[in-house]
């Protein structure tokens, strides 16, 4: 599939690139002067990478309260980064991720090694056997992740690290099993249709999926 994970990263590039330096201009005039934002991650075969994004939040929020789980209505968050995270554009750098080789558009999506060390010994084996994607089946159900914890009545840490991530392993984990050529064009069509129906629930759309816990089941 890395050749279709190049042809689609430098189509996206061009066809994306009025919207970069956009994007990149509208950033240099306002929050706090950055552009983009690298973070380690973990990729394939536990070696970790740094990530590209759009600077969507406050210098050092990582550090802040909240740590590395961005929550609905955070404070954080830049005005104009909050457009970036709804509309998804903060991911358009990864695009450059996937032209080096370090991502690939379908795959687990890749996380801090605090998140990624949440997931049980089985999902961490499974999951670094697969390059980190910029979309995928844990991406697209949970595309609103941030709306889903604001439903459940407990702390923020507590569903994102005890409900949401076991699951979230367990898709990933799915997709390992099950990926080919086809599941691979599925998702990429799925995340594009996502852009236009952000509402949209994309369980129904695979079979045999694990089953979600009683507390997600109404909300993925």
């Amino acid at each position: 599939m890395r050749f279709f994970d190049i042809f689609f990263s430098l189509m996206a590039i061009i066809v994306f690139s009025p919207i970069l330096i956009v994007v990149i201009l509208i950033l240099l005039l306002t929050g706090e002067n950055e552009v983009f934002y690298l973070q380690e991650r973990m990729g394939k075969g536990f070696k970790a990478f740094n990530v590209f994004k759009f600077v969507t939040m406050m210098k050092n929020s990582e550090k802040m309260e909240g740590g590395d789980v961005t929550q609905k209505n955070d404070v954080r968050v830049l005005p104009f980064g909050k457009f970036l995270r709804k509309s998804k554009l903060n991911e358009l750098p990864q695009l450059f991720n996937i032209l080096i080789g370090n991502m690939s558009v379908v795959g687990p999506r890749p996380l801090t090694p605090p998140q990624f060390y949440n997931y049980s010994d089985k999902q961490q084996k499974y999951i670094s056997l697969m390059t980190p994607g910029l979309s995928g089946i844990g991406s697209l159900i949970f595309r609103d992740e941030e709306g889903i914890m604001d439903k459940i009545d407990k702390d923020n840490s507590f569903i994102h690290d005890k409900i949401i991530t076991p699951y979230k392993g367990d898709l990933e984990c799915w997709y390992f099993e099950n990926r080919n050529i086809f599941l691979y064009f599925k998702i990429i069509l799925l995340t594009a249709l996502s852009v236009f129906n952000s509402n949209k629930k994309f369980r129904e759309s695979f079979k045999n999926l694990p089953k979600p816990t009683e507390l997600l089941v109404d909300l993925v």
